[in-house]
């Protein structure tokens, strides 16, 4: 039997204690879990405004126990919150590679990229990247369900060289086929809806990381960086450069013009 002198326990033990002597005697400490909840909930629903207003209270809430300590205590609540995240994004079945790169680039950003002047916009980020995960395995609802599938497919794996001929081959359909019913149910063409895609994926990498424009261009299978500039400037409005360097641009997602109406 394991019967190793127990070193922790005490420790653990001692500042619950402790812990519990303070958190009794913060008001509105009690709806912590109750907002974490909302938190999901409007995430979930995509409002992502809803959802920075929660985090916020959440934060309130977090100052008004650790005083002195606040920037480090709210650190750490992120740190906490990322892995929440990542846990809720496993069972909404996004693969595990994309959870643990979520997981990983989320706490290393945390932990050595936010500053203490930054706290508010960190949390409203962090909503922001999560929302932009999930959304990429919301399930299709169109009227073809090769449609659908190829959608989720393209999703999956927007980082490989992704071709119409790829996709074409993995579901076992011609290529003239495959674009025709994706054209009549979603209103964009395949090759169209690649490109869109890619735009969508490299607008985190040029905000939340210091990857070089042509890196990123090259990581996603354009063909040069002057193509990769004049496709994300066609959906986005500006160049990379500009996304890059203009944290108040919004971030563009795209809805397909035939995308079926939730009841």
């Amino acid at each position: 039997m394991y019967s190793k002198e127990k070193i922790f326990l005490e420790y653990f033990s001692k500042s619950y204690n402790k812990e519990m002597g303070v958190t009794n005697r913060i008001e509105g400490l009690d709806q912590f879990f109750e907002l974490e909840k909302k938190l999901f909930l409007h995430m979930f629903s995509y409002e992502i405004e809803e959802a920075k207003a929660v985090l916020r209270k959440m934060i309130d809430l977090i100052i008004a126990r650790t005083g002195k300590q606040m920037i480090l205590n709210v650190k750490n609540y992120y740190i906490q919150l990322a892995s929440i995240m990542a846990r809720k994004l496993y069972e909404n079945q996004v693969p595990t590679d994309k959870v643990m790169a979520f997981n990983i680039a989320s706490v290393d950003i945390i932990d050595t990229q936010m500053n203490d002047a930054q706290f508010l916009q960190c949390a409203d980020e962090l909503v922001e990247f999560f929302v932009l995960v999930i959304t990429e395995r919301k399930k299709p609802s169109f009227g073809h369900q090769t449609v659908n599938k190829v959608i989720l497919f393209i999703n999956d794996g927007i980082e490989t060289s992704l071709t119409v001929e790829d996709i074409a081959n993995h579901f076992n359909i011609s290529t003239s086929h495959l674009s025709r019913i994706f054209r009549e149910h979603t209103g964009v063409t395949l090759v169209e809806y690649l490109n869109i895609r890619k735009v969508e994926e490299c607008q985190f990498f040029l905000r939340h990381t210091n990857k070089a424009i042509l890196d990123i261009s090259d990581a996603f299978h354009f063909c040069n960086q002057s193509y990769f500039t004049r496709i994300f400037k066609k959906y986005t409005g500006v160049t990379p450069k500009q996304f890059r360097n203009h944290l108040e641009h919004p971030t563009f997602k795209y809805v397909f013009p035939n995308e079926p109406k939730s009841l």
